[in-house]
């Protein structure tokens, strides 16, 4: 058995264009899903026509100053705003496809936002020509305004409460630049009171001022409740989100990490595992190996064990690389990640051998490895919801058959505390192991 695994590391040491492609490519391939999973779309590209003058950004609502491009720098905050001055040549920068939408800020947006009874519009061209990219500035924009709403949504509450309180209580108001005193509700109910005590008993005035009296009570216990009603309004529907699949939600950066050293440990073990097996039989040394050398389950051990090794090496780093420049893991777990990608590294290693098996050729293994390698990953990325609930078990029972989700699985425990249990995954990587090996051994029958 060490001479045969001797053997095999100087195949390798004679292809190190081979040995560096195996390593680079899925540690390529596996960073660009994972960058694709944790990081979001960049900002759209979009013209911003801005006619408001500027003397006149400043508005007044409800006695306080405000200051338009405080909501328009919402409006703004995720896109990549070119700014024009001209209708022609936003609309020019649309159509020539140099960005993807142009918004357009009317010159009596302010006019209309401090009259407090005027709906201002804002004017929005698309780019058609790429569906998916306009439905993404479709709801960028549509989030960015529902922002803007909520914002002047709350202000105007502000606003309101207080004339209400004005209203109720009295005070000072500002009209056309001259200050006004208001009585208010409850400083006349006191005067009114203090009226109708004055009167004599059987007065005429009494029963008349008696239901301006009770109005006025009214008025004061209903106005009192306005201010919980109004915040109601503002916000009539709150969310409180909870997390039904685990004690805490799995950080999107270490469940990136978990996919990403995922592939790479697919790619490099399975690609490997089988092109060893296959070049047995091309080099015509599998019939001398068996003959006495070495039985063929050590043959497919040997295998399994070489290729395991090599890939948890190459992806072992990976986890230490990302962990130290890129990611804020957990290094008190560090003794699980190496569980985890030793049993998935076996787990994947014996798949190989069981391709290189069935292949026997170098050529075909590698093909067929690689072409089972992409959608394996796939389907035991479809998340739930995605497709109708027949079609995920059947999803479900196709990725339980080959070893990249207990991986995954099993990563993602070892990565994050308070997911799921880490045995379940493990068992089930045993159990995958272990068939996959029963194929190959099968397969080792009309190998040579």
């Amino acid at each position: 058995m060490r001479w045969l695994l001797l053997k095999d590391l100087q195949i390798l040491r004679r292809s190190p264009l081979l040995v560096v492609l195996l390593i680079v490519y899925p540690i390529v391939i596996s960073l660009l899903i994972g960058f694709a999973l944790s990081g979001g779309p960049s900002k759209p590209k979009i013209a911003v026509l801005n006619e408001i003058p500027t003397n006149q950004r400043t508005f007044d609502l409800g006695g306080r100053a405000v200051n338009a491009d405080e909501y328009t720098a919402r409006l703004f905050g995720s896109i990549d705003p070119t700014f024009v001055h001209t209708r022609a040549d936003a609309l020019k920068l649309v159509r020539d496809g140099r960005v993807l939408a142009a918004v357009i800020l009317p010159a009596d947006i302010t006019e209309k936002l401090a009259s407090g009874t005027q709906q201002a519009t804002i004017e929005i061209a698309y780019n058609g020509e790429d569906a998916v990219k306009q439905r993404y500035v479709e709801s960028v924009i549509r989030s960015r305004i529902a922002d803007v709403n909520a914002a002047l949504s709350k202000r105007f509450e502000q606003i309101t409460v207080r004339y209400i309180n004005l209203l109720l209580d009295g005070g000072s108001l500002n009209v056309f630049g001259r200050d006004l005193q208001v009585l208010g509700l409850t400083n006349a109910k006191k005067i009114l009171d203090g009226a109708i005590a004055s009167l004599p008993g059987g007065s005429p005035l009494r029963p008349a001022l008696g239901q301006v009296d009770r109005f006025a009570a009214i008025a004061i216990q209903n106005l009192g409740a306005s201010g919980a009603v109004l915040q109601s309004v503002s916000e009539p529907v709150r969310a409180q989100a909870t997390n039904v699949a685990g004690s805490r939600r799995t950080p999107l950066d270490s469940y990136a990490v978990a996919v990403a050293v995922t592939v790479s440990l697919m790619f490099l073990t399975v690609l490997l595992a089988s092109g060893l097996l296959a070049l047995e039989r091309e080099e015509h040394a599998f019939t001398r190996l068996v003959r006495g050398l070495v039985s063929r389950l050590g043959l497919l051990l040997e295998k399994i064990g070489l290729a395991a090794l090599c890939s948890f090496t190459v992806t072992f780093g990976m986890v230490l690389a990302l962990g130290a420049f890129f990611v804020e893991l957990d290094w008190g777990r560090l003794p699980l990640w190496i569980v985890a990608l030793a049993a998935g590294g076996i787990a994947f290693a014996a798949m190989g051998v069981a391709i290189g098996g069935v292949a026997r050729e170098l050529r075909a293994a590698s093909l067929l490895a690689f072409l089972l390698a992409l959608p394996v990953a796939f389907l035991a990325l479809v998340p739930s919801g995605a497709v109708s609930s027949g079609l995920y078990d059947v999803v479900n029972g196709i990725s339980a058959i080959f070893p990249f989700k207990p991986t995954l699985q099993a990563l993602d425990a070892a990565l994050n505390a308070g997911q799921r249990s880490i045995v379940g995954p493990l068992l089930h990587l045993l159990a995958v192991a272990v068939g996959y090996t029963v194929i190959a051994r099968i397969a080792l029958r009309r190998f040579g």
